[in-house]
């Protein structure tokens, strides 16, 4: 929606502020959701697809097979955010080694594809952001965040990933995508979740004192 310049009104939802009115509408109870009028859309994919139909200018590449091969690296970001979760969400050192090792065959598909694409970027289409930017920003941000405190230093093997990553953090639709205290927010996540990072986190802090 900011890419597209988009008027909308946003209602931020955690963990603990899952109000009524929220879970009625909200089929699975997570976000986001969005409300145009009185129906109601979730699923970040289908929600994008929905603005990309009704919104111009057209995030999605007017070439028919382009378009089939973007929306085919939009659904692979599930698995792309299962194999990122592993390592930052690890509880232990030897899962989070485990992740880590396991990682680069996932992060080596993205590669392979940045290395295919017909254009210079800095995004995956070219100059202009596009649903597949916007469907691995998320995950690219919360691992950066990861990265700063368990720093693994892996996309250093992967350069046409790490330059859109850069690329991405740096947008401004990206960065205004989350509230102002989203770090935050994240790591009072890692500490809910137990994870090595949490653990490391305090460790600094206490060492800070």
């Amino acid at each position: 929606m900011r890419a597209k310049k988009v008027d909308f009104e946003v209602t931020y939802i955690t963990k603990d502020t899952k109000q009524d009115w929220f879970l009625e509408i909200s089929p699975h109870g997570k976000v986001p959701v969005l409300k145009v009028d009185d129906d109601v859309l979730f699923e970040s994919n289908a929600i994008a697809e929905f603005l990309d139909e009704m919104v111009p200018p057209r995030l999605h590449p007017e070439d028919p097979i382009k378009r089939a091969r973007n929306r085919a690296w939009t659904d692979f970001a599930s698995s792309w955010s299962g194999a990122l979760g592993k390592v930052s969400y690890a509880k232990t050192k030897e899962d989070h080694a485990k992740a880590l090792e396991d990682l680069p065959a996932t992060l080596q598909k993205i590669e392979d594809s940045l290395e295919r694409r017909e254009n210079d970027g800095p995004y995956f289409n070219g100059d202009q952001l596009c649903l597949v930017d916007a469907a691995y920003a998320p995950f690219l941000m919360r691992f950066n965040i990861v990265e700063g405190i368990n720093p693994t230093g892996v996309l250093e093997g992967f350069p046409k990933l790490k330059a859109w990553s850069e690329a991405l953090l740096s947008n401004q639709a990206v960065i205004d995508s989350v509230p102002e205290d989203f770090g935050e927010v994240f790591n009072e996540n890692l500490h809910r979740r137990e994870t090595l990072a949490a653990q490391i986190l305090d460790e600094q802090a206490a060492a800070a004192e």
